[in-house]
């Protein structure tokens, strides 16, 4: 039942600003999102020393928060894991669980949780945040009708809000595919 009631909401997609042409995230701070991708089969241990120095660097600076996130499923049961670490504070770990949702939903709602609690800290200004489903990452920002379009009003929601506070902000998406773990 409740799916029934987000198919209808998406018929008013265009009625989220965050979808309308000029006035997308993507549009208007396309310098402050980055995707580092992962070149499948080309360079995994540059790939993965990259991202060792940015987890190293980045807990050093105090205006950094980095997240790791990641979901799966067993026996209907979803879940996803949240670490999240700030300078000079212990790594916040959550986990959620919940049945009979996809693994798309539960990915979007890990990577919404991290980004959601980030942006809490009061001096972050750059947000980078790891995971395994870089292609959902990027499904946030497609203004196409899609079956996942209420988490991602969300997510652009709240990405609005720390672009719009401080211009500088920013936010890195980094992949970390499972063989690389």
């Amino acid at each position: 039942m409740a799916n029934r009631f987000n198919e209808s909401l998406l018929s008013f997609a265009l009625l989220y600003s965050e979808f309308l042409p000029g006035l997308r995230i993507i549009d208007n701070f396309s310098d402050c999102i980055a995707f580092n991708i992962c070149n499948k089969g080309k360079d995994n241990k540059h790939h993965a020393q990259q991202l060792n120095d940015l987890t190293l660097e980045s807990s050093s600076l105090p205006s950094t928060t980095t997240i790791a996130s990641d979901a799966s499923i067993k026996n209907n049961i979803a879940m996803s894991i949240l670490h999240m670490h700030t300078f000079n504070n212990p790594i916040i770990k959550t986990i959620h669980y919940v049945i009979y949702i996809t693994s798309t939903e539960a990915k979007l709602f890990a990577i919404r949780c991290g980004i959601n609690q980030a942006l809490k800290f009061n001096n972050v200004s750059k947000v980078i945040v790891i995971t395994n489903s870089i292609h959902m990452v990027k499904k946030i920002f497609e203004p196409t009708v899609h079956s996942y379009q209420v988490q991602s009003v969300a997510i652009l929601s709240d990405f609005c809000k720390f672009f719009i506070y401080y211009k500088n902000n920013s936010i890195k998406f980094w992949e970390c595919p499972s063989h690389l773990k």
